[in-house]
């Protein structure tokens, strides 16, 4: 997958707090890559205020244990590039921040390979009422590119979860 421009990142981002306003649920981010990108162009859209509970941004692996509750385990296993530890972030924001859904982003922005990892390794996971959702993205370009294709790729996917949520039969 390349990553592009700037296109689609207000839009995504305007299409997922709308359908989040509509259902009357919530919204956190917890960034690694993406150091604060995804929630800044959430709050861009007017609005937002009554689905965007928060984030964090936890660049230094330490905090992702600390602040998301990632297991240390994990994270000393592993690193902070990896599937599960993008899913570990989404569900600790998700409980941390009290919000219905959350987005996660990792991996490796560049310019060089990172413990093994390539440069464009990303995870996007998203965490919600229906369980979370990974995706592994193979982004080319520069810093700037991978950072802003990861934050609309976790849009993206946030409103395929939305989407597949609202499709499900009511649990009543």
């Amino acid at each position: 997958m390349s990553a592009g421009a700037d296109h689609g990142s207000g839009s995504a981002a305007a299409a997922a707090v709308h359908l989040l306003a509509e259902r009357g649920q919530t919204l956190a981010t917890v960034e690694s890559l993406t150091g604060g990108l995804l929630a800044t162009t959430i709050v861009e859209i007017a609005g937002v205020s009554a689905v965007y509970r928060g984030g964090l941004i936890v660049y230094a692996t330490d905090l992702k244990g600390r602040l998301a509750g990632v297991p240390d385990e994990l994270l000393a296993a592993r690193g902070p590039v990896d599937p599960d530890v993008a899913v570990a972030l989404a569900e600790g924001g998700r409980r941390r921040c009290r919000a219905d859904w959350a987005l996660a982003t990792t991996g490796v922005a560049g310019p060089e390979p990172q413990d093994g990892h390539p440069v464009g390794e990303v995870y996007v996971a998203c965490a919600g009422p229906r369980g979370t959702a990974i995706r592994r993205l193979d982004l080319e370009g520069g810093r700037h590119a991978i950072r802003n294709a990861a934050m609309v790729e976790a849009l993206h996917l946030l409103t395929t979860e939305l989407h597949a949520a609202a499709e499900e039969p009511s649990r009543h």
